[in-house]
Parts: structure tokens; sequence; C-alpha cells
């Protein structure tokens, strides 16, 4: 093989690059759906497979580049004129919670942990569950959420007061099963929570979904009964 082919193909897969690039538009790497996803790996492995092959010339490698880049342009063009086509190759969001209620049947599709959960919500600034209002997993995995009114509102500066900053919750629940290790981590039972339970009128914590606790606000707890599987359809405008 000869510098020239490898100069050319090179050159090819530089222009196919940003060829694909201007189709998929100004996205960031949250944005990207799992379609944007497998079909830049899949046009890397054709760049990767055919530069050092000696087999294939640089007018094929730029034959099969042009009926791959077709293939994305059209899809991209039927996906922003019919929603069906969208969401097939696409996907859509995914309602995880709606009016303080979880979408049971949604975290189990996507294998969401209550944990993992956490963690998505404490990156979008929520770091309790209580405060969220309505919750979306977007098709490229990353989540949008709605906090209530009364916890994104008004701050303190808004009215000339001085509060205390709300302490660390910990998930002492996760889907029926007590953490026993975060438990002791705070300095607390068995026998402490289940008193603490027996308090707020929960008898069987098999029964809880999702129990939070911090020193400043309490118990934060959801059980399956409230939260039990149910078709979740978006509102309006969403």
């Amino acid at each position: 093989m000869t510098y020239i082919e490898i100069g050319s193909k090179l050159i090819c897969g530089l222009f196919a690059l940003l060829l694909v690039t201007r189709i998929m538009g100004k996205k960031t790497i949250s944005q990207l759906t799992p379609f944007d996803f497998i079909h830049s790996v899949v046009l890397g492995g054709i760049l990767e497979e055919s530069i050092y092959d000696e087999t294939i010339s640089p007018l094929e490698l730029l034959f099969a580049i042009s009926i791959w880049s077709v293939m994305l342009f059209l899809i991209e063009f039927f996906s922003r004129k019919y929603d069906k086509v969208r969401i097939f190759f696409k996907g859509e969001a995914s309602i995880l919670m709606k009016d303080g209620k979880l979408n049971l049947d949604e975290l189990n599709r996507n294998h969401i942990e209550m944990e993992q959960l956490r963690i998505m919500l404490r990156q979008k600034g929520a770091f309790s569950l209580r405060d969220v209002k309505d919750l979306y997993l977007e098709p490229g995995g990353a989540i949008s959420l709605k906090k209530y009114a009364k916890t994104n509102t008004v701050t303190a500066d808004m009215i000339d007061i001085s509060v205390k900053d709300s302490t660390l919750n910990y998930l002492f629940i996760d889907e029926g099963k007590i953490n026993k290790n975060i438990l002791y981590h705070v300095g607390k039972s068995i026998a402490w929570l289940y008193e603490e339970l027996k308090k707020e009128g929960y008898e069987d914590t098999s029964k809880i979904l999702y129990a939070e606790w911090s020193e400043t606000e309490g118990f934060f707890i959801k059980t399956y009964i409230e939260n039990e599987a149910k078709t979740f359809e978006p509102s309006k405008g969403n």
C-alpha cells in the first residue's frame, strides 16, 4: 500500500466525519441518543478497518462512507418528519416520576436502582427525592426534573431571613431492604429504625420502596402501594 492511498483514505475519512457531524447537528455528548452513538462507532469501524487494508481502495472506502452517510441523512430526515420514525430509531423520554409518585415500570425497564437514581438526582442539584415533582429519563440517558415550587422558587435572600443548611440524607431502606452499613455508619441501630418507622405509621419494612432520613428533615418514605405499577401518560405540553 502506498502513502498516497493511505493519505487518500484519511482525507475521505475526515470529510466523512465532518459530513456526519453536520447531519447530527450541534449536540453535546449527553444529548447523543443510542442511535447516534451506534452509527458513530460503525463509521469509526469502517475507517479503521479500511485505512490499512490493501484490498480496499480509496474509491471503495468513499463509496461505503457515502452509502452510510445517505442512510443517516434519510433517517434524520424522516425522524424530523414523522414521530413514529423518530421514536423507533432514537427512542423517547421515560417518565420516572409524576406528581411525586415513582413509576416502577419505567425504573425497572431502564434497570435503574434507587441508589443510582439518587446519584443522578444529586448531579442535577436535587439531594432528596422529597424535592422532586416530575422526573424524566431522556433518550440519551440524562435526566430532567421539575422540583416542587416550595423548594425551587423562594430563597432566604428574597425574604431576608437566615436559615439553617440541611444535613445529608441517608437511604435507610432500598426496595424493602434495610441498608445496615449506612444505618451503622450514621450511628443508628435497627431497633431505632423500627421504632422510628412505627412512629411514622409503618410496621412492615418489606412494603417500603424507599426511605431516606436526615437529621434536619427526618424521614421521607415511599411505599410500594402508593407507587404501584400503572400507566404514566405525559401531560399535554410536555
